[in-house]
């Protein structure tokens, strides 16, 4: 029949498509379970990965990581805190500097806390941040942010030569499982278009 994809081309097809899959489920299940872990412990470094600013304050998101950060320091799980972030849209204040001031102001001593204010995204967090680890002598990390970003941040920070250990920010009420699949999925979509060299 006329047009009709030949059983070679439908057997390719559906190859293709099961692959697809394949790798999606994959990879859903490593973020899933990464965002299951909690590996806090102690380390060189702790690196808070920025979240929304409004006219220099942290969104609620940030500000949950920035205490989550707050908590690890004050229980002496690493003597330093790297807080991460660009401007985006914002010329005056960046997202790296609101956490550092926002951490001053919580009593962190000033020369603890490092601001990386010129990342765009999160790789470009990882490779600066990596940069400042390497020229301050720092080796491993206590990565903070919301647990479905774990898988990826990790990839990141190893990609960089660093060891990356999880601690994901708690959360005022727990996620539904509509909400988590929509986060893991959106993680994995993230995940492969860094891959592809795309973001």
């Amino acid at each position: 029949m006329p047009g009709r994809p030949s059983r070679r081309s439908r057997i390719l097809i559906l190859g293709a498509l099961c692959a697809l899959l394949a790798y999606a489920g994959i990879n859903y299940y490593r973020v899933a379970r990464q965002a299951g872990l909690d590996e806090t412990r102690t380390a060189d470094v702790i690196v808070v990965f920025g979240a929304a600013e409004y006219a220099g304050k942290p969104s609620p998101v940030y500000r949950a990581r920035l205490d989550h950060a707050l908590d690890l320091y004050q229980h002496g799980l690493a003597k330093h805190i790297i807080a991460t972030g660009g401007h985006g849209e914002d010329v005056k204040f960046a997202e790296g500097s609101v956490g550092r001031d926002y951490l001053i102001a919580k009593g962190v001593p000033q020369d603890m806390v490092i601001a990386e204010t010129q990342s765009e995204d999160t790789q470009d967090s990882a490779r600066r941040v990596a940069g400042i680890m390497r020229a301050n002598g720092l080796t491993n990390c206590l990565a903070v942010s919301d647990a479905y970003h774990m898988y990826r941040i990790k990839r990141m920070m190893s990609g960089q030569g660093i060891e990356c250990f999880a601690s994901p920010r708690p959360l005022a009420k727990p996620l539904s499982q509509r909400q988590k699949a929509a986060y893991y999925l959106r993680e994995v979509l993230s995940l492969t278009l860094w891959r592809l060299g795309i973001t």
